[in-house]
C-alpha cells in the first residue's frame, strides 16, 4: 500500500496543498459556511468611515451589538469580560465588527486559494488565513458536537468508533477529526516557512 503525501507540505514556493480535489471542495464548502455564519447582515455602505477604518462596529442603529444567540458564533466572538456586562458590551462594540470582517476575509482568502487548479501552493498570507480559518471551523464544529473540555475532545475518537451516535453526529465528528489532523500538518508546514 502506497503512503499518502502529507496534506500540507512546506516548499520553497510556499505551502503545497496535497489534498484530493474532493477534499479541497469539502474544505472550501466549510469555509463558505463559516463566512455565512459570521455574516450579521450589516452593510459597510452606511458605516461611519472612521469606525470602519479602526474596526469598530460600523453600520446599524448605533446600539452596541449584543452577544450572538448561536453558541458557535459566540465562541468565535467571545465576551471581553464575563464579570462586567457594561465592559463586555463596550468591548463588543469596539471589536466585533472588525473581528467578524477579519475572520470572513480570511475564510474567503483561503477558499479562493484552495479553488485554484492543482497543484495548489499557498502564499504565506493564504496559509495563515487557512490556519486561522481551520481554528474557527473547528471551534464551530466543536460547539455543535458539545465539546466543552479537553477531555471531551480526547473522548471524541472513542465515541466515533462506538457507532452508537446518530449518523449526523458521526459525520460532523469525522470532519472534526480530519480537520484536526490537517491543521496539525498545516501548522508544521507554516512553521518551516517562518
Amino acid at each position: 500500500m502506497a503512503h499518502r503525501k502529507a496534506p500540507f507540505k512546506s516548499t520553497r514556493a510556499g505551502v503545497q496543498v496535497n489534498l484530493e480535489e474532493q477534499e479541497r471542495e469539502i474544505l472550501v464548502h466549510l469555509l463558505g459556511q463559516l463566512d455565512e455564519l459570521l455574516d450579521d447582515g450589516s452593510s459597510t455602505a452606511d458605516a461611519d468611515p472612521l469606525e470602519a477604518l479602526v474596526g469598530m462596529r460600523g453600520p446599524g442603529d448605533g446600539a452596541p451589538p449584543v452577544a450572538p444567540d448561536d453558541p458557535a458564533v459566540a465562541r468565535l466572538l467571545p465576551e471581553g469580560n464575563r464579570d462586567d456586562p457594561e465592559v463586555a458590551s463596550e468591548y463588543r462594540r469596539l471589536t466585533e465588527y472588525g473581528l467578524r470582517e477579519r475572520k470572513r476575509s480570511g475564510a474567503r482568502t483561503a477558499a479562493s486559494a484552495l479553488n485554484r487548479p492543482a497543484p495548489v501552493v499557498l502564499t504565506s498570507e493564504e496559509a495563515l488565513s487557512l490556519l486561522k480559518a481551520f481554528t474557527d471551523v473547528r471551534l464551530v464544529l466543536g460547539e455543535r458536537l458539545e465539546l466543552k473540555t479537553d477531555e471531551d475532545a480526547e473522548a471524541l475518537h472513542e465515541r466515533l468508533w462506538a457507532a452508537e451516535e446518530p449518523e449526523s453526529w458521526l459525520a460532523t465528528a469525522s470532519i472534526y477529526e480530519v480537520l484536526t489532523s490537517w491543521q496539525e500538518y498545516l501548522v508544521a508546514a507554516v512553521a518551516k516557512k517562518l
